[in-house]
């Protein structure tokens, strides 16, 4: 495991930085990443963040400022994924399109959720542990998992 060409502040704590794979992202100050954690390329982590152990950030991925990833979360970017393409070859980053995912400031996602991409988790929302995330979670809202919002904050 490795950390790779990101642009992470100094003031970033990887709490076990032999066990996170971390490769061409980005990563704003005050950050905290635990182990077993992997960052693609072009995912952005605002500042103030915690993100747990096991957790699965792909490409296309931005999580804005003051947010919590719980353990275990999955991040997907594509919603047709195939092995192989219409010739029958082993599928490259050319044969899919990449579906971003956002996640703005103060929002957090409860351990084991798996979100979709497409998807928007506004502002200050709560995703609950073990949710599937399919549609976008109002700010100021609890999910709880498939399309049960909760609308209670503010």
């Amino acid at each position: 495991m490795s950390i790779k060409n990101s642009k992470i502040h100094k003031s970033v704590k990887i709490v076990k930085p032999n066990l996170v794979n971390i490769y061409g992202c980005k990563i704003d100050r005050n950050t905290k990443i635990g182990p077993f954690v992997e960052i693609q390329k072009d995912v952005s982590i605002g500042k103030n963040c915690k993100i747990s152990s096991h957790t699965f950030i792909c490409s296309g991925v931005i999580i804005k400022n003051n947010v919590f990833v719980g353990h275990n979360v999955v991040f997907i970017n594509d919603k047709d994924p195939k092995a192989v393409n219409k010739d029958g070859k082993l599928k490259t980053e050319k044969d899919w399109k990449l579906e971003k995912t956002f996640i703005e400031d103060g929002a957090s996602i409860g351990s084991g959720s798996v979100i979709m991409c497409g998807v928007k988790i506004e502002k200050n929302s709560i995703v609950g542990a073990g949710s599937l995330v399919l549609t976008n979670v109002p700010k100021n809202s609890i999910y709880i998992n498939k399309r049960n919002i909760i609308k209670i904050k503010k």
